[in-house]
């Protein structure tokens, strides 16, 4: 979950705020090498207990 929404919302937000040319790959891996960890670690510390509050939600 976190590779995935970290590599998206990277990919969006980078061509967002400076634009594609030749360097866009460049500060897209640069910014992903931030983000990454971070939404990992966020996935991890957050989902359980967001899985635990939708069971008792839909039970």
């Amino acid at each position: 979950m976190g590779f995935g929404m970290s590599l998206l919302m990277t990919l969006i937000i980078t061509f967002i705020n400076t634009g594609m040319d030749n360097e866009y790959y460049k500060r897209f891996l640069r910014a992903w090498s931030v983000s990454l960890p971070i939404a990992i670690f966020a996935a991890l510390l957050v989902g359980p207990p967001i899985k635990k509050l939708v069971d008792k939600i839909t039970k």
